[in-house]
């Protein structure tokens, strides 16, 4: 899998260098997932700018990062998606679920809100 990780004070972001969110990426993508978790990240955004294609495999790996980043007081943010991602996502009514932006920017921004209401 490729990808590169960019650790801030408060979130973590993990920007996928994949054109697939498949089997063969969505078993690495969970283990990062809970590594970053384990180092004390609650809040992490991943970024999908470059991914073309998810499936059923992927949108679990995506479920899990949700559940990891909710289970420990923070929030998991998905960021740039395709429109073929975004329309899985939706067909899947996981829109109702998931926390999703337009950049990684907004993504931040999201979270800077969340922490001054807490």
């Amino acid at each position: 899998m490729r990808y590169t990780l960019d650790k801030n004070e408060k979130y973590a972001v993990v920007k996928l260098h994949e054109q697939k969110l498949n089997t063969l990426i969505s078993a690495e993508l969970k283990s990062e997932i809970l590594i970053i978790s384990s180092q004390g990240y609650a809040n992490m955004i991943l970024d999908l700018a470059e991914t073309q294609y998810c499936d059923s495999s992927g949108l679990s790996a995506i479920l899990v990062g949700n559940r990891v980043c909710r289970n420990a007081g923070g929030n998991f943010i998905l960021t740039n998606l395709s429109d073929a991602v975004k329309k899985l996502i939706s067909i899947s009514q996981l829109d109702q679920v998931l926390n999703i932006t337009s950049s990684v920017n907004d993504a931040v921004k999201t979270l800077s809100a969340d922490e001054v209401k807490k």
